[in-house]
């Protein structure tokens, strides 16, 4: 590449006496798609975050077609060119998926019917099946990412920077990213990806850097990496990660400890049955929109179904119904979100106020009156069991990368001392050496006997960490297959078809 288009040159950013940025240099060329790796705290979304505007460095210099440029605000970014695709979703919840597409170009008189058209025409066009009319409210953690990736789109940027575009996105869904990203690439847009997905990163990329450490560890063309360089990259060293991932031999079912019979709640789950088994993780599959996230939802408290045919609930030999989180808590129904920052955390709050948070709920306490020294014992117990990388328990989460923000999830909910924990997409977002993490606490968690449900859209995850696997469709549990003798064509099928 002989003339960037962006070249950012020792590049450093400190937040106090930590360097998330430590003197890195980064190139990007005109129609070119660069994937930036690390694992989680690496530096690429602090990286990116200071191209966009959205962090001042503390040193360094960017240039833009050879000029240096200052970008104070992400207003002063995009008038550039330059749009960022956020991992966290930044739209306005209250507001249309059409609203949200043309936000900032309004007019002042605007006609909503030919908004609308505007904004379903171009949806149509990237093959994104969102509905305009629909709030932002209402979406599913995958649209919403629709609506982000296609508002980038539609400012007609010269550069985009997409942070963990694919995480919440099926495979069909992928694959029309996949050809956007390469339309895009044809139009001379140029395109920063990051991705734990690295199979992706390979697929799509020109070229590939790597980050450890706030460091630059190596840059170069995409078709000299494999997936055992890029991990050895980001680690420091090479890495057991894909036997630890690797399927075990599948255990059979315990005591049964939890029966759903013809649960409903309108359209999204309909007249489902399945059971859950002590001391076995069940895996469930299934597209956008199968009812998977609902049904995990409805068992939990979090929604509730139908006042008539509702179906029924059993924990073990007892009916049960909840109608919030807190009574299944106390019966040991622990429900891990896939929206961690919406639903997962508390973000001006500490690490050790959050996990105190899951103590509080749990009430085991009766008198309700904890001491701060007790949360901070219960924190530091939990934070070291999973490695949670902050600088003090007393950090806020909304500062943690986004594999020790979904740590500190999961460990508020297992300081509740859990029966049941259904896990909705435990590693989307996260790295590879934490999914390896996550998915031995799963592990472990089942061989102590507490019943585990996994709700992935990732096929690899559901066969590797299950027992047995269940696929949803419609609104209904439609196939179980063992885990032993299950494949990804199958199991797909079933959920199409």
């Amino acid at each position: 590449m002989t003339s960037p288009m962006i070249r950012m040159t020792g590049m450093v950013k400190r937040y106090g006496p930590v360097a998330a940025i430590d003197g890195v240099d980064f190139q990007l060329g005109e129609g070119e798609i660069h994937s930036l790796l690390g694992e989680n705290g690496a530096g690429k979304s602090t990286l990116t975050k200071m191209l966009s505007g959205v962090a001042t460095p503390t040193s360094g210099v960017i240039e833009l077609d050879g000029r240096p440029v200052t970008f104070e605000t992400p207003a002063d970014a995009m008038r550039a060119g330059i749009n960022m695709v956020y991992q966290e979703n930044s739209l306005v919840p209250s507001m249309s998926v059409a609203q949200n597409l043309f936000m900032g170009d309004e007019k002042l008189f605007n006609r909503l019917r030919p908004l609308y058209i505007a904004a379903q025409q171009f949806l149509q066009s990237l093959n994104f099946n969102v509905d305009p009319w629909a709030s932002v409210s209402t979406l599913g953690v995958a649209q919403r990412q629709m609506v982000e990736i296609a508002r980038a789109v539609r400012k007609n940027a010269r550069v985009i920077v997409f942070d963990e575009p694919t995480a919440s996105l099926t495979p069909e869904d992928k694959h029309h990213f996949f050809h956007l990203i390469r339309r895009l690439k044809q139009d001379r847009v140029s395109i920063i990806f990051i991705s734990h997905a690295l199979e992706e990163a390979l697929e799509i990329s020109d070229r590939i850097t790597i980050l450890r450490d706030g460091k630059l560890v190596e840059t170069g063309d995409a078709k000299d990496f494999d997936r055992a360089r890029i991990i050895a990259g980001m680690v420091g060293r090479e890495s057991g990660i894909e036997g630890e991932t690797a399927p075990a031999d599948a255990k059979p079912p315990g005591k049964r400890v939890l029966s759903v019979q013809n649960l409903s709640m309108g359209k999204a789950v309909r007249n489902t049955s399945f059971s859950l088994y002590s001391g076995q993780v069940t895996g469930i599959f299934g597209l956008i929109g199968s009812g998977r996230t609902e049904t995990a939802k409805v068992i939990s408290g979090v929604l509730k179904r139908n006042m008539f045919h509702g179906g029924e609930v059993w924990l073990e030999d007892k009916p049960v119904r909840y109608r919030v989180p807190r009574t299944a808590m106390r019966d040991g129904i622990v429900y891990v979100t896939e929206d961690r920052k919406a639903e997962g955390f508390f973000d001006d709050m500490s690490i050790a106020e959050n996990i105190g948070m899951g103590f509080l709920a749990a009430g085991f306490n009766k008198s309700q009156v904890v001491r701060r020294s007790d949360i901070a014992e219960v924190a530091k117990y939990w934070t070291g069991k999973f490695n949670v990388a902050a600088l003090s328990n007393e950090a806020r989460v909304i500062e943690l990368s986004g594999g020790n923000q979904q740590k500190v999830v999961i460990a508020k909910s297992l300081v509740q001392k859990p029966r049941v924990v259904f896990f909705d997409e435990p590693t989307r977002g996260v790295d590879v050496g934490a999914i390896a993490e996550i998915h031995r606490l799963i592990r472990e968690l089942s061989r102590s006997g507490i019943t585990v449900v996994v709700i992935s859209s990732y096929l690899p995850e559901i066969l590797s960490i299950s027992d047995r696997i269940l696929v949803c469709r419609k609104g209904r549990i439609v196939e179980e297959f063992a885990a032993g003798t299950a494949e990804e064509k199958t199991i797909m099928y079933a959920a199409v078809h």
